[in-house]
């Protein structure tokens, strides 16, 4: 995934875009980055922040770097901001994106004369170098942003900083937000909104698909206008968000107690206790017991003073390793207990597995699980929600494959996404008896959409329904 966080001010910048990154940082591992523009030119810094916090890597630098408008991101792979020197002048980009068709589009690049790339250590190419060689395919600027934008299979938001502000433009279906605030004497524009309320922003707006808009010290100016349709990520609300965020008006934390009203709703079992997979399921299962009356109690709590971030190690079974060591029992709300266990999601299955094995070796008498969102049946071609290389990492998939002697059509797949066909209750039973919990029960599409509560056409459901 990522986040990004820039600044415009009439001083200094480098306090608030400090801050304002370092509240994106749930949502990346890999890199940290600040760029900021000032009587000296341009600044950089770049860091590796996969076993260390952007506050303790970036500290020494916030110290040195001075500059009116500024640019940083919290990326979960590409080193970035980058800074670019071209026919519209010199710029700093930073990028929030996922991009299907990299190697058409470095061919065609290729074929209208640009050089090289540089790659990564992985091999690929830095999406962001990416997107800023198609920005400086057109004369304006402007322009260039809206091409780059259109090219892409997948989705980009950007902020890009030069001498005359920063400029800030939502991908063109709105899949990722961007807000602006607004203070005295400064502007800022952010992925998260609650980023930029304790460094005393306002909100001024959000921008709508598409939108670009360039930020001064004194004015927000829209240079494009916002596009009409969109389809912004539902597991924003799901799992991305941080519990203080909103998007298009909706809490994220609101949205969660509405999922587990509508998932108690539906619901017949009555365990002894409801409870979350900390962090993002804590709050579902929260309204599940509100709306239930069956009571909400932690049977195990995440030591977050060596293991505080979200995110950790970018290697698969690394990462399954250190969310076990994280979760620690309380063994006396545990044993002799009926658990009812809501997550945000099953995508492999492997944790919530391993965690529910955990509850049985403390003495849980059953684990009843309840995922807050349905089934994942397609990779997410926008956004990149999961490490999988390969839509045969979910779990459903893998069952389907099972299940169908491995004819595994798009037409197949449609009657596995509806609830109301016996290949769903199948492929949930074979899921259950797989991951050995006592009973499963995914939330459904349409009480999902409906706690969100805003248009349904307007939210994207691709990686449930396959429908883009």
């Amino acid at each position: 995934m990522g986040g990004f966080f820039g600044v415009a001010a009439q001083e200094n910048c480098t306090f608030d875009l400090f801050f304002g990154v370092d509240y994106h940082s749930h949502l990346g591992t890999r890199r940290g980055g600040m760029a900021v523009y000032g009587k000296d030119g341009f600044n950089r810094a770049i860091h590796n922040i996969e076993n260390s916090p952007f506050r303790t890597k970036f500290d020494k630098d916030m110290q040195e770097m001075s500059g009116h408008f500024g640019i940083g991101c919290i990326s979960d792979y590409e080193p970035q901001p980058l800074i670019v020197r071209s026919h519209h002048g010199t710029y700093a980009l930073t990028t929030v994106s996922k991009i299907n068709n990299v190697r058409e589009l470095s061919e065609m690049l290729f074929n209208s004369g640009h050089s090289h790339f540089l790659e990564m250590s992985g091999g690929d190419i830095n999406a962001t170098e990416l997107i800023a060689s198609l920005i400086n395919q057109k004369q304006n600027l402007i322009e260039g942003i809206r091409y780059a934008m259109d090219q892409v299979d997948g989705s980009v938001s950007l902020l890009l900083m030069n001498q005359q502000g920063v400029y800030a433009a939502r991908d063109k279906m709105g899949r990722t937000p961007v807000v602006i605030g607004r203070k005295e004497d400064a502007f800022c524009a952010s992925f998260e909104n609650f980023a930029f309320k304790k460094l005393n922003y306002t909100l001024y707006k959000e921008l709508g698909p598409g939108e670009i808009v360039v930020l001064t010290a004194k004015n927000c100016v829209t240079l494009s206008d916002p596009g009409r349709d969109m389809k912004i990520c539902t597991f924003l609300w799901v799992y991305y968000g941080y519990p203080a965020s909103s998007y298009e008006g909706v809490s994220v934390e609101q949205m969660r107690y509405n999922c587990g009203e509508k998932m108690a709703q539906r619901d017949h079992i009555k365990p002894d206790i409801v409870a979350g997979v900390p962090d993002s399921g804590t709050a579902h299962a929260v309204g599940y017991a509100n709306a239930s009356g069956v009571p909400f109690s932690r049977p195990f709590i995440k030591y977050t003073p060596t293991w505080p971030r979200s995110f950790m190690p970018t290697i698969q079974s690394e990462r399954n390793l250190i969310a076990k060591m994280k979760l620690l029992a309380v063994e006396d709300i545990i044993k002799d207990k009926s658990l009812l266990l809501i997550d945000d999601s099953i995508v492999r299955g492997t944790q919530l597995r391993e965690t529910t094995e955990f509850l049985y070796e403390c003495g849980a008498k059953e684990v009843h699980i309840r995922p807050a969102c349905p089934p994942l049946l397609y990779g997410c071609k926008y956004l990149n929600f999961s490490r999988s290389s390969s839509e045969m990492d979910l779990i459903t998939r893998r069952v389907i494959a099972r299940l169908e002697n491995g004819n595994v059509t798009d037409e197949v797949l449609q009657k596995y996404s509806d609830p109301e066909t016996e290949e769903y209750e199948r492929m949930v039973e074979e899921i259950r008896k797989e991951l050995n919990f006592t009973t499963l029960r995914f939330n459904r599409l349409d009480d999902m959409l409906d706690a969100v509560g805003i248009d349904k056409c307007k939210l994207c459901t691709y990686c449930w329904d396959g429908k883009e």
